[in-house]
């Protein structure tokens, strides 16, 4: 009998700290140590590139490759969310497990409209994921077409899926890194499209029932950075007026700006066949030079949601906020990696050709706190330091702030987190050699690996505006900084031993007039 009331006892504290689905409740957890408060993460386990992402029926919906069972990489799942506001974020049952064929590695998911599958159910469209099968045993022999295209598919929003009985619907021929499928209706030529990772490349494939498929162009060899195997493909429409360009956007590992992990993209046209580079942009993207969405150490696999609505009309990305040089060994407990903020990708036309700026969601402004008043001001005069930890009623660790300045005509300028135990990130702007920087050296735990905080992080001012612009985001263990209205990004994160408490505006110019400083406290997505 003691031992009958002991497992009851048991059962009944596990049953107070799980929900419906067998998760620990998000009420008990999201507040570890580093545990990010506005950005998306797992409430256990391991996570790493979104996968998936569409929307549909008011709910944006989030995948990502997830290992449940411990906090590094494993055997991958598609972990499963949604968001009716991109910021709040509902944690659902995983949707794919792995199976015979092998793990659920990377891909997309699509609103098949008008059921070209067939796998439609009560005249209302089907759901379509495209993922990678990846089969662990044919890598450990020695083959090469351990990786191939496999599809499942919902008639529940989303709740529950079927993978295809034929499965799989693109074979691998003999390539070793062969994955990532992302899929897009291209309306023109009336045809699904999909851009696909092959090792130092990408494949495009069509198909009018997501089911066939045929290859029909390759593009990339000699053209960007290849410093790593390329993954995680996208392509997509971009408007600038009445101008339609087509973005392809190409992750790498290695190969990134500044080491490890990166997201570079190109700007062309699509023919229905294949992705054709514009003539501007081949001086910036050969040799192994790359344009990227993002210099810092800390966004990899980024892709966009499908389906947004026609009248909303935005091109929505999200990546994962890690790089795979340290990713297995932050210093995080019960989960391990987060999302970065969902962006807004817009086309710019400049004088060397298109380019993509980055910009954080409207929504995010719903997270300003209303009950903690903003600091606001202008015309502000700088000589070396100004504490503005005083003026604030609540500490930086999750804010949001925007600062202003002329650019100076040497001299940095930067804002400075920090803590009681003198641990410290700094991130800024240098105007001698025109580029911003990110200093995590002294930021807290940096000894777990020697390539997150050996030096200080760079990223080129690609404005040529005399007015410098900086919106930053503070969450408890990143910093996104959006420069210019986003012509030049910078994601970071860092694990200090305390939160930070104070803030600091520095420079080393004298009497250095600030234009305008906004700063608003935000709230937790998770309380």
């Amino acid at each position: 009998m003691t031992k009958f009331i002991s497992l009851l006892c048991i059962a009944l504290v596990l049953l107070l700290k799980t929900d419906s689905f067998g998760q620990y409740k998000t009420s008990k957890l999201y507040q570890e140590p580093h545990r990010p408060q506005f950005h998306f993460s797992p409430a256990k386990g391991w996570m790493n590139d979104p996968n998936g992402m569409f929307f549909y029926q008011g709910e944006y919906h989030l995948f990502y490759q997830h290992y449940p069972d411990k906090t590094v990489w494993g055997p991958m799942h598609w972990g499963h969310a949604v968001s009716k506001n991109l910021t709040h974020w509902k944690n659902l049952p995983i949707a794919l497990y792995p199976d015979s064929l092998g793990y659920i590695f990377s891909g997309s998911a699509v609103v098949d409209w008008k059921n070209t599958s067939g796998f439609g159910k009560n005249n209302q469209p089907p759901l379509i994921a495209i993922f990678t099968y990846h089969n662990m045993e044919g890598e450990k022999a020695g083959r090469s077409d351990f990786e191939n295209q496999g599809i499942a598919y919902s008639n529940d929003k989303g709740r529950t899926w079927t993978k295809y009985a034929g499965n799989p619907v693109v074979k691998n021929t003999g390539t070793r890194d062969f994955r990532d499928p992302k899929v897009i209706w291209d309306e023109a030529h009336k045809q699904w499209v999909m851009s696909l990772a092959v090792q130092d490349h990408h494949e495009f494939w069509v198909s009018k029932n997501l089911k066939d498929w045929e290859n029909t162009g390759n593009f990339g060899k000699e053209w960007g950075n290849h410093g790593g195997v390329w993954e995680c493909a996208d392509m997509f429409p971009l408007k600038d007026g009445n101008v339609i360009k087509w973005v392809l956007i190409v992750n790498i590992n290695p190969g990134g700006p500044n080491g490890g992990s990166g997201t570079q993209y190109f700007v062309g046209d699509f023919d229905g066949k294949t992705f054709i580079l514009d003539e501007a942009l081949k001086p910036y993207v050969k040799n192994g030079n790359g344009l990227w969405l993002d210099y810092g150490k800390d966004n990899y696999a980024g892709v966009t949601w499908s389906d947004i609505p026609k009248a909303d009309g935005r091109r929505i990305l999200i990546g994962w906020m890690s790089n795979w040089q340290y990713a297995n060994i932050v210093p995080t407990g019960v989960w391990r990696s987060a999302a970065t903020l969902p962006r807004v990708l817009n086309l710019k036309a400049t004088n060397e050709g298109y380019r993509v700026s980055v910009n954080p969601v409207k929504e995010l402004k719903a997270l300003r706190n209303p009950a903690k008043k903003a600091l606001q001001l202008s015309n502000l005069n700088v000589s070396g330091s100004l504490d503005i930890t005083p003026k604030l009623n609540f500490k930086p660790t999750l804010s949001e702030l925007e600062l202003s300045f002329e650019k100076p005509e040497k001299g940095k300028v930067e804002v400075e987190v920090s803590n009681s135990k003198g641990e410290k990130y700094i991130i800024g702007y240098d105007s001698e050699n025109n580029t911003f920087y990110s200093d995590r050296t002294k930021s807290g735990k940096i000894d777990f690996s020697d390539t997150f905080a050996q030096k200080i992080h760079l990223a080129p001012r690609l404005s040529t505006d005399k007015i410098v612009k900086l919106h930053i985001y503070f969450d408890v263990s990143s910093a996104e900084l959006f420069a210019d209205n986003g012509e030049t990004v910078v994601t970071e994160i860092f694990f200090p031993n305390e939160d930070y408490t104070k803030m600091k505006i520095n420079t080393s110019e004298k009497n250095f007039k600030v234009n305008t400083l906004n700063v608003w406290n935000l709230k937790s997505s998770w309380k």
